[in-house]
């Protein structure tokens, strides 16, 4: 039960590199979008068969990132150059990606066990076991993507960016392109799905084809559980930093969660339903929570 948690917290962290670039979609522009199910798996196929080929780890997490942000960059320029909706746009390169990671893999899944790992490299140099390695360096890659986030947003051009989805009319007459802030922003955020998947890759040894089925869903549901928490937690999660810090905490929630119901004897094929229960949950806590306060307040004589 142990190394089941702990291998569920390792892969949390991972995944909430994954989460951070969903938030940024989601929430600052209020796009769900779909595009990041085929650049997390595009970015362990590429990852895969750039190690598999002989490059080093961290490059090829690297070459991950970018093809990633490649792929983000399609999704945006069919979204804002074609005004195609931001739904549909994810869709279809989702869509295509699949056909595009099975023609780079050259096969359904490519192994990695004879080839070495940023993780294993560092179990070796360390002593720590796998799962250990796995979860110091995906705390350290989370805390500087979420540094690295926080310093962006606020620059002049990130600050545009999370004003486009506040209020894009107000921001394109301000001047403000709202096309490239959008191309930027699903760059990024598909950027962030590609180098997770890289190291998700990298974690379980292997890329399959399938490996970025329901990220959409994943992501979703850390975001809303890292703000549930945030909302239960007194003094409440406000700024943009401990957003983000909470988005990374939801997706290690969201697999204990996981790891916890199969441990207690959950059939492995009913993890969707399980998925869609936890978003529903998690979504449901804060209006039921908001409508408790209301009455609580009008009992009282209170103004709302």
């Amino acid at each position: 039960m142990l190394l089941a948690l702990q291998g569920a917290v390792s892969q949390g962290i991972l995944w909430g590199v994954m989460t951070l670039g969903v938030y940024i979609t989601f929430k600052l522009l209020d796009i769900a979008d779909m595009s990041v199910d085929g650049t997390l798996a595009l970015g362990g196929c590429v990852c895969a068969v750039a190690v598999t080929g002989g490059m080093d780890p961290k490059l090829a997490l690297l070459l991950a990132l970018l093809a990633g942000a490649a792929a983000g960059g399609v999704t945006g320029i069919l979204h804002a150059a074609f005004d195609i909706p931001s739904i549909l746009a994810g869709i279809l390169t989702m869509i295509s990606l699949w056909s595009i990671n099975l023609h780079i893999m050259g096969k359904s899944n490519v192994p990695l066990l004879a080839h070495p790992t940023i993780f294993s490299q560092f179990a070796a140099a360390t002593g720590l076991s796998q799962t250990m390695a796995t979860t110091v360096i995906g705390l350290v890659i989370a805390v500087v993507l979420v540094a690295l986030l926080y310093w962006f947003f606020g620059t002049e051009i990130g600050a545009a960016l999370r004003a486009t989805g506040n209020n894009e009319h107000m921001v394109r007459a301000l001047g403000v392109d709202t096309r490239m802030t959008k191309l930027l922003a699903l760059m990024i955020s598909n950027g962030l799905a590609g180098f997770a998947g890289g190291l998700v890759c990298q974690s379980q040894k292997y890329a399959d084809i399938g490996m970025g089925t329901g990220t959409i869903v994943i992501g979703l549901a850390a975001i809303v559980i890292g703000e549930v928490l945030g909302q239960l937690t007194p003094g409440k999660l406000r700024s943009f930093g401990s957003r983000l810090v909470a988005a990374v905490v939801g997706t290690v929630i969201y697999f204990l969660i996981r790891a916890i119901v199969l441990q207690m004897g959950m059939d492995a094929n009913d993890m969707k339903l399980l998925s869609a229960i936890i978003v529903a949950v998690a979504l449901s806590i804060p209006v039921l929570v908001g409508r408790a306060r209301t009455r609580a307040l009008w009992s009282k004589g209170g103004e709302v």
